[in-house]
């Protein structure tokens, strides 16, 4: 039974430790929404979208705990990342320039 308490315990503080990510997140970001991706062994990808724009993600180490941790954070969250969520996504320089580097080829790693 000390397991199973000592499990649940970790599981709290991870599902806490997210919630305060996400709740820092959307208060940066004037507010924000989510939306959960499972990604195998892994666990589950919480995409966050903030009102201006703003874009980030964290990992939680199950869809049970993601699940929790945006629930806790109060956020609203989307079954799919659709062309109206993703539409309020806001890239710069940056991100045009990862992305056209992919699309290229990318930065030789030899």
């Amino acid at each position: 039974m000390a397991d199973t308490q000592q499990v649940d315990a970790k599981a709290e503080r991870t599902v806490a430790r997210l919630a305060k990510q996400i709740s820092a997140f959307s208060s940066k970001h004037g507010g924000a929404e989510g939306q959960l991706a499972y990604i195998g062994e892994r666990g589950t990808r919480i995409v966050l979208v903030g009102e201006d724009g703003g874009w980030g993600d964290l990992v939680a180490p199950s869809h049970e705990t993601a699940r929790k941790a945006v629930e806790k954070s109060g956020i609203t969250v989307h079954e799919e990342f659709d062309g109206e969520f993703a539409a309020k996504v806001r890239t710069g320089p940056y991100e045009w320039s990862r992305m056209a580097g992919i699309q290229v080829g990318g930065p030789s790693n030899g």
